[in-house]
């Protein structure tokens, strides 16, 4: 395998990993309604686990209140469970077709909660770049023993690697950084 292509698996790796992150945060509860709070939770439903936003539409018709209209009545009991289930300190309400979720004023303590859960999300992520890193810089000494490249090119790759590391924790940092402030902003 070529330097570049360790470099390059690398970055794609690292990319998604920011993604992983950046989606985990979306599902952390924020002073106002997003559809993105609920619409990864499973629902046991049909003889499978499937996310909410395959079994509904999620509307925001209010800053504070969310509207989960299920395609199929029948699934209206399982959605209702499964939001009750998931932790986020939600009641879901059942109103004939649809269900109605108001969201609660958020505690200081309930916030600070949230701030630990995405600190805790930022650091996973921090923790599985640094995987990367070292399974990239595994391949390139191994480049490197093959005698597929010399010790030049292989301190330029580390440095490579390094940089890349450094880019995307900053990246994950300064996501934490902005959830951090929109949780606390009251």
């Amino acid at each position: 395998m070529a330097l570049d292509d360790i470099l390059l698996e690398a970055e794609e790796k690292m990319l998604k990993t920011e993604e992983v992150v950046q989606n985990e945060f979306s599902g952390v509860r924020t002073g106002k309604a997003s559809a993105s709070l609920v619409e990864n939770i499973l629902v046991e439903v049909y003889g499978s686990n499937m996310r909410i936003r395959e079994l509904a539409g999620i509307t925001t018709p209010e800053p504070r209140m969310l509207m989960i209209t299920p395609w199929d009545a029948g699934t209206i009991q399982p959605i209702e469970k499964a939001i009750q289930k998931c932790n986020l300190g939600l009641n879901p309400a059942v109103q004939g077709k649809f269900i109605r979720i108001v969201l609660p004023d958020l505690s200081t303590e309930r916030r600070l909660e949230f701030v630990k859960t995405v600190k805790k999300m930022a650091e996973d992520g921090r923790v599985a770049i640094r995987h990367v890193r070292r399974d990239a810089l595994e391949a390139v000494k191994k480049e490197t023993k093959n005698g597929g490249v010399s010790e030049e090119q292989e301190e330029v790759a580390e440095k490579e690697v390094q940089k890349l590391t450094d880019q995307y924790i900053g990246k994950i940092e300064a996501h934490l950084v902005h959830k951090e402030k929109e949780i606390l902003t009251v």
